[in-house]
């Protein structure tokens, strides 16, 4: 099997790479195991600066590595820059704080000292997805080896040109040879991994398919997982927000990515009073976005990462058409070369629709009129999905009650979802169970050791 790097833009094919063989992998996970027996040692402090020069090493490079993924995936290389960047302040913020997120927790107890220490686990596997090839690396790496662990990545297919330029950086900073690898493999060697006695735990972002296969073989080795997989996030429009504000946000919330991201908002769940008007704005602000070449920076859309992508976004598109959706703006994948959507507005949005019921995965809005306050919060749950979620109001301690009652791992008020080293992420339901980033990140892959003395 080859790995195949393709412009999504263009169709051209960039690179192939050959897939290792079982035994190269095993080859390479001992490596890996061997280099953790060393770094398990080391001080907080000589982590840190190493990865303070990965940082150093991801902004020296910003435009390659941006270049790079308009390229594989087809990400605005604007939004490239910024991912670039975000994986760098990541990386410090781990390197500052780590050890104060693990410090050692002294306890009162019937012993004469006794305290909670946070010890490596040894070698982590992170399957990654491709839409935020950078990042949702970053966010595993950075505290993973912070904490004294090792890192193997087995990347999406279709980006191994990101795969083994987020293994370069390590490489470059100075990290030790083999800490860090990226496993040249489809997702059909996963599960041989996961049974390799080294590799101690397993966190995955991707779709809740995905997750329940790799949970599931991870569950049957007795590994420890973190699953991040999808998301519906509902984008509520209360009667008294600022709906030029929610409007203008709402259209980068919903194409941010091209529409690629787990907490992008999908369902825009509107109050009556405000529908009309909102849905007006929203309309017009979605179709001034720009849609074009991915390494133009003006372009604001770029093509979807893959043509088999697009084409299952078109079919939920045109099967919540048949069922009684109204399309008001776009709803077909541009002619010409590559994998374009255009940004889409459907209406008329109901349950037992695609639109409705599952996650769209592109520039696909699904706008839904709630008849009050508490209809919309019923919409806004009624998903089985439970990433992210953002509430639009005038009235901030209103949005802060809202906010609690909203069944999801995050609930912005007056703000789009985002990821933060400095808050924790992750979902409820089928979106998944851990969490990344802050403390809480740092703390999913270590051993919370009692010590008990006398």
């Amino acid at each position: 099997m080859a790995l195949e790097s393709i412009n999504p833009a263009t169709g051209e094919l960039l690179e192939q790479f050959t897939e290792w063989t079982d035994d190269e992998v095993a080859a390479m996970v001992g490596r890996t195991q061997q280099a953790w027996l060393a770094w398990r040692g080391t001080s907080f402090a000589e982590r840190a600066a190493l990865m303070k020069k990965a940082a150093q090493v991801l902004r020296d490079n910003v435009d390659v590595y941006a270049r790079t993924m308009a390229l594989e995936m087809g990400k605005p290389i604007s939004e490239g820059r910024a991912e670039v960047n975000k994986c760098a302040f990541c990386c410090e913020h781990y390197a500052d704080h780590a050890e104060g997120y693990l410090a050692d927790e002294v306890i009162a107890s019937d012993a004469s000292k006794s305290y909670v220490a946070h010890r490596p686990l040894g070698v982590i596997l992170a399957v990654m997805p491709w839409n935020f090839p950078f990042w949702q690396v970053f966010r595993f790496a950075a505290p993973a080896l912070m904490a004294g662990n090792a890192g193997l990545l087995k990347h999406s297919s279709n980006v191994p040109r990101c795969a083994l330029q987020i293994e370069e950086v390590f490489v470059k900073a100075g990290f030790p040879a083999d800490l860090f690898r990226t496993l040249m493999i489809g997702s059909g060697k996963v599960d041989r991994v996961i049974e390799n006695p080294f590799v101690k735990a397993v966190t995955l972002t991707g779709s809740d398919i995905a997750g329940r296969k790799v949970a599931a073989k991870a569950g049957q080795m007795l590994k420890k997982t973190v699953m991040e997989l999808g998301g519906s996030d509902p984008f509520v429009v209360l009667a008294d927000a600022d709906l030029d504000e929610a409007a203008a946000v709402a259209a980068k919330a919903r194409c941010i990515n091209s529409g690629q991201s787990c907490i992008a908002a999908k369902r825009f769940i509107v109050e009556a009073p405000v529908y009309d008007a909102f849905l007006e704005k929203f309309t017009a602000a979605t179709a001034a976005l720009v849609m074009g070449d991915p390494l133009d920076d003006k372009s604001q859309v770029g093509a979807q990462a893959r043509e088999d992508l697009m084409l299952e976004l078109h079919a939920q598109v045109e099967a919540s058409v048949a069922k009684g959706a109204k399309i008001i703006l776009g709803g077909k994948p541009l002619a010409g070369k590559g994998s374009f959507y255009p940004p889409t507005i459907l209406v008329d949005v109901v349950p037992g629709m695609p639109a409705y019921d599952e996650e769209l995965f592109g520039p696909v809005a699904s706008v839904i009129r709630a008849r009050d306050e508490a209809d919309a919060l019923r919409i806004a749950n009624d998903t089985p999905f439970g990433l992210g979620a953002s509430v639009w109001t005038r009235d901030t301690a209103r949005g802060e009650t809202f906010a609690g009652q909203v069944e999801s791992g995050a609930t912005f008020v007056n703000g789009m979802v985002k990821s933060d080293p400095r808050l924790p992420f992750g979902g409820v339901k089928i979106s998944g169970f851990g969490r990344e980033l802050s403390h809480h990140g740092i703390k999913e892959f270590v051993n919370i050791q009692t010590v008990w003395i006398r």
